[in-house]
């Protein structure tokens, strides 16, 4: 025994075999004690000792899978990962020691390999060792037939015939391969139904090369070694079950080399429904293109083609929707007798989104409805009821009475809007040390937390730790055991180290050093340069945490002045009074951060202005100066940069310029000169083009600063926003959304913002840019017509795209908000019928025909859409343009 252990612990494999291989069942069981004890050592090594050990790993491998005797417990031996290094390993040796068991033993310990998925594509050489001479089938679990078509495509033949040289492995042709594997009958059905294709079968340029599993199939099919039928319903069932398109795509090529004749075709016609119903749009259309070839042939009977159709013309593609009617007419023209199966399920076609093929349906049925078609003509109403308000009057007068036959629904149209978010309030009084401690805990966890909880946490230690500060250190100390800051024997923190509430509950217990909080020391920001605005924000906030806990060590505050009295950040001016009494009451003294960021986020109220300074203190009087004049924000400048892109791209082509607007702020004088100066950058005069690369994650946090001046916000968010309009930027649609939710006025910077979101590349951001204009139209702060000027503006200059701008402006409708989108559309318009429109004009008009066909606004056409409209063809564009220019002819003259 201590023999065998001396060859493991030394790496012997050689010797292993030689000691193992003349014992029998009884002796081998005795030596897996010690085995397993080696193998519990060994997992208690370090990597660098693990890293010279690979030897001993190998020869404990071999070893303990020799000497169990159960199969389950062989195979989890084998399987071990604890036991394998990052080497290919040579199973011949394990093999060698095995291939004396039982066959059934062995064929046992096979499957049980090729079911560990993790494992079984290293270990299929050794499964197909054991499986020799057994007489079992082969494992049909996905790992074992994705490693068995992987080995087949890579295999390798080593005879060489050259005599006086050693054998040299060489690639063989799959074809030979296959031909020569005894599972490729078993195991070519299940290449159908794995989860996903196995990897090696899509190693192909042309599916038709001789060599590519594509052809090889099919020459397998051919010459009989799996049966044509059986390729045939696999691949079909595999494209039945869906999935992701590049999955697909082998099995569609499959179907092409195949090329199944019209019989095997027609075998599958359900099948072929199916796929044209619920797959993805390139398989329907390959389904489609099938059904169509059974029409052509007389193979397709009108009720399937009328199922086919009932369910294609709701799929969203135009493309496919357009192929179904032309199907459906080659149908109709040539049995009109079909025409009662036929035209309800073309009708199908009156809900589709797309005006221009409803259009198509509509004339498709008044091409091959007859007179005397009573009941249908009835069923046919019905459905037209779908169809968009301008159709309606021309299916009224071809099948009868219809609900709103003139397709307006005006008279009595009312703007459903969404409710603008609830205010919730923010309060901290009254909650316990408890609350305040399992908070603080929760956020020293968080790594984006919101203003709403950092306000919170702090206002809540600030509030205990002036009431007894030992009784909230005794419960912040469990409470925060897994922060290294807050070891006793830790010494004194880094501040600069530390989130907001991490730094006053390191205060309050004693981790800090006050000289490291004086107002004096440099805040380390996290911006890139002093011109990010992000890292100004971020430096205000951290100011005010480090300014608290200074105040907790020294002059402990009662509350915090700054506390905001909404969710959104802003304070009620009525709170700052009341705070600001209690402190005059205690003959506490305000901290200058906290009071003021109490001034940027208090509501601009001037009637508040009298009872502030009605207090007789500086801070009184200050507030009524800023609720008056000092806090009005400055108002900006605006014009258009050809300012760079930015750098060249990573393989080193020019980025080219494109124009955009560009906002600049003044100075703000008051910030400058009465604030402290971490705030200066505040007030700071600042021009929306240079960009910054800051970490995000904290914007919408930051937006807890200024409250009260959604304008300034959106002259520092404009440079992201047109990032996103005109790069791969993506993610400054979310601050927009919330910062349409803050209070200030809803000015042209603010309008803007929101334009350019409209056009953001990436759909979430045009979301986001939706929900800020539906909230500033439920809170009636939205100027539709200064928001259709910048539109138009931003579509001259290429800023935003026009079916980009359809997207959005789709989405504001959906939510009912139809008389809004067509205002701010109306607006923009002339500049998408300019003489060179943009991609996507058509799709726009569509979503503004749209509008004026649900609410019926009248007025004026815009500029260029009457030349747009008389356009003959039938392009998107001018058939969109004439729909528009109907609608609005339609309203106006009522």
């Amino acid at each position: 025994m201590n023999t065998l252990l001396d060859a493991v612990r030394t790496g012997r494999c050689d010797l292993v075999t030689a000691l193992i291989t003349p014992l029998t069942a009884g002796e081998r069981r005795a030596l897996l004690p010690e085995l397993t004890a080696l193998r519990r050592e060994i997992r208690t090594w370090d990597w660098s000792r693990r890293w010279d050990a690979e030897p001993t790993l190998r020869a404990l491998h071999l070893a303990g899978a020799a000497c169990h005797t159960g199969p389950a417990a062989a195979a989890s031996w084998i399987a071990a990962r604890d036991l394998r290094d990052g080497r290919t390993r040579d199973t011949a040796g394990l093999a060698a020691l095995l291939a004396a068991r039982d066959p059934a033993w062995r064929a046992d310990v096979a499957h049980r390999l090729a079911a560990r998925t993790a494992t079984v594509e290293d270990d299929y050489p050794l499964i197909r060792t054991l499986l020799q001479g057994t007489e079992a089938p082969a494992p049909t679990t996905d790992g074992f037939v994705h490693a068995w078509a992987r080995a087949t495509t890579t295999s390798t033949d080593t005879n060489d015939t050259t005599t006086g040289r050693r054998p040299r492995p060489r690639p063989r042709p799959l074809r030979v391969a296959l031909r020569e594997d005894p599972y490729t009958a078993q195991l070519v059905p299940h290449l159908f139904q794995t989860a996903e294709p196995a990897p090696s079968l899509t190693w192909y340029d042309d599916p038709k090369t001789p060599g590519r599993w594509p052809a090889e199939l099919a020459h397998l099919a051919t010459e009989g070694t799996v049966r044509r039928s059986t390729l045939l319903t696999g691949t079909v069932n595999r494209l039945l079950r869906g999935g992701r398109t590049g999955h697909l795509a082998f099995y569609t090529d499959l179907l092409d080399v195949l090329d199944p004749t019209t019989d095997e075709r027609a075998e599958h016609t359900a099948d072929w429904i199916a796929l044209a119903a619920d797959a993805p749009s390139p398989t329907a259309g390959r389904a489609q293109q099938t059904l169509t070839a059974l029409f052509e042939a007389g193979r397709l009977p009108a009720d399937r083609l009328a199922e086919m159709s009932a369910a294609v013309l709701f799929r969203p593609e135009k493309k496919l929707v357009r192929a179904q009617l032309v199907l459906l007419g080659k149908a109709l023209r040539r049995d009109a007798e079909d025409r009662f199966t036929l035209l309800p399920a073309t009708a199908a076609a009156f809900g589709h989104p797309d005006t221009a093929l409803q259009e198509k349906a509509l004339k498709l049925v008044a091409a091959h409805l007859r007179p005397d078609d009573t009941a249908l003509r009835a069923d046919l109403a019905f459905d037209a009821e779908q169809l968009g308000p301008a159709l309606r009057r021309t299916a009224a007068t071809l099948l009868g009475a219809i609900a709103d036959p003139a397709g307006t629904h005006t008279d009595g149209y009312e703007e459903t809007l969404p409710a603008a978010p609830a205010r919730r309030p923010l309060t901290t009084g009254g909650r316990s040390i408890a609350e305040a401690v399992e908070l603080v805990a929760a956020l020293a966890k968080t790594n984006a937390p919101t203003a709403e909880e950092t306000e919170t946490a702090l206002d809540l230690l600030v509030r205990h730790a002036h009431q007894d500060r030992t009784a909230l250190a005794a419960a912040l100390l469990p409470a925060l055991a897994d922060r290294y800051w807050a070891r006793e024997d830790a010494g004194h923190a880094d501040p600069a180290h530390l989130s907001a509430p991490e730094l006053l509950a390191a205060a309050v217990l004693g981790r800090l050093d006050p000289a490291d909080l004086s107002p004096q020391r440099p805040i380390h920001g996290r911006g890139f340069g002093q011109h990010c605005i992000h890292d100004a924000l971020q430096r205000v906030t951290t100011a005010r945490a480090r300014e608290a806990a200074l105040r907790v060590l020294t002059d402990p505050l009662p509350f915090l002045l700054a506390t905001p009295t909404w969710d959104c950040g802003t304070l009620e001016p009525h709170d700052l009074l009341t705070r600001l009494t209690a402190y005059a009451r205690q003959g506490a003294t305000p901290a200058p951060a906290d009071f003021a960021q109490a001034l940027l986020r208090v509501r601009r109220d001037p009637q508040a202005a009298a009872a502030a300074d009605a207090l007789a203190t500086a801070e009184g009087r200050r507030l009524a100066a800023w609720l008056t004049a000092d806090g009005e924000p400055a108002p900006h400048t605006r014009h258009v940069s050809d300012q760079d892109r930015g750098p060249r791209t990573w393989w080193g082509a020019e980025r080219p310029t494109v124009r955009h607007i560009v906002l600049e702020i003044p100075e703000h004088p008051v910030i400058q000169k009465e604030f402290p100066a971490v705030f200066h950058p505040l007030g700071r005069p600042r021009t929306g083009t240079p960009r910054c690369w800051h970490w995000r994650g904290q914007e919408r946090a930051h937006l807890a600063v200024l409250p009260q001046d959604r304008e300034t916000q959106a002259v520092w968010l404009l440079p992201d926003l047109t990032g996103c309009a005109i790069d791969e930027d993506r993610g400054a649609g979310e601050v927009l959304s919330r910062l349409a939710e803050l209070g200030g006025p809803a000015g042209p910077a603010l309008h803007l913002a929101v334009a350019t979101g409209l056009g953001a590349r990436h759909a979430e951001d045009r979301l986001a840019a939706v929900d800020a204009l539906l909230v500033l139209a439920a809170r009636r702060e939205l100027d539709t017509a200064l928001l259709g000027r910048d539109l138009a503006e931003l579509l001259r200059l290429g800023t935003v795209k026009p079916n980009r701008l359809a997207d959005a402006a789709r989405t504001a409708a959906a939510t009912g908000a139809y008389a809004t989108t067509w205002a701010f559309l109306a607006g923009s318009l002339p500049a998408v019928l300019a003489d060179s429109p943009g991609r996507g004009a058509g799709e726009l008009l569509a979503v503004a025909a749209d509008c004026v066909e649900h609410c019926g606004p009248g007025g004026p056409l815009p500029e260029g859409l009457a030349p747009a409209a008389a356009r003959k063809g039938t392009s998107q564009l001018a058939t969109q343009a004439r729909r528009l220019h109907t609608a609005l002819t339609i309203t106006t003259t009522g």
